[in-house]
C-alpha cells in the first residue's frame, strides 16, 4: 500500500507543470525517509512530448513549504540514459552516462560521454559535462584533456559560381 501511495505521489507531483507524467518501469521502490523514489528496468518517463529513458531513474522529492505536498526536486537517470526535450523554440535529443534534470530550474546536466543534438539548427555537441537551461537557453560544455569538446554545425557558404 505504501508503494502504491508513493507511486501516486510521484505520478502526480514529479513535475511542477500541469501535464500528465507517465513512468513505465519493471520495478519501483520508495524510501519516504530519504525522499527518494527509484524506478529500475527499462524506465521510460514521458510528460507531454518530453521523454527520458534509462535503466534506472531516481526521483528526489521534498515537501512543499506552502502546500505540504511532495514536489520533485531532481531526477537522475543512469544506464543507457537518453532524452528528448521539445520546448517552444528548441528540440533537443541527447544521451550520456548520467542525466540529471532539475524541474524547478528546467536544467539538464549530462555527465560522462555526453551528446546533445539541437535539431532545429542541426547543431551537435559532445563533451564530458553538458549543461542546458531550458528557461534561459544557456548551454555550457566541458571536455577533458583526452576528450575535448566537439561542436558540429552546418555552415552555409556563398554561391561558388
Amino acid at each position: 500500500m505504501r508503494i502504491l501511495a508513493g507511486l501516486v505521489v510521484c505520478a502526480t507531483l514529479l513535475f511542477s507543470q500541469s501535464e500528465t507524467l507517465v513512468i513505465d518501469a519493471l520495478d519501483f521502490k520508495a524510501d519516504d525517509n530519504k525522499g527518494i523514489s527509484t524506478f529500475t528496468g527499462n524506465v521510460k518517463v514521458r510528460m507531454g512530448e518530453d521523454k527520458l529513458n534509462a535503466d534506472k531513474v531516481d526521483v528526489y522529492f521534498e515537501n512543499d513549504k506552502n502546500s505540504k505536498n511532495k514536489v520533485a526536486t531532481k531526477y537522475e537517470a543512469t544506464g543507457n540514459a537518453d532524452f528528448e526535450v521539445i520546448s517552444k523554440d528548441k528540440h533537443y535529443v541527447g544521451k550520456g552516462d548520467k542525466i540529471v534534470y532539475n524541474p524547478k530550474k528546467e536544467e539538464y546536466t549530462i555527465l560522462g560521454n555526453g551528446f546533445v543534438h539541437e535539431k532545429n539548427d542541426d547543431r551537435k555537441v559532445y563533451g564530458d559535462n553538458i549543461y542546458i537551461n531550458q528557461l534561459t537557453g544557456e548551454a555550457k560544455v566541458k571536455g577533458s584533456e583526452n576528450k575535448p569538446v566537439k561542436f558540429i554545425i552546418n555552415v552555409e557558404r556563398g554561391d561558388k559560381n
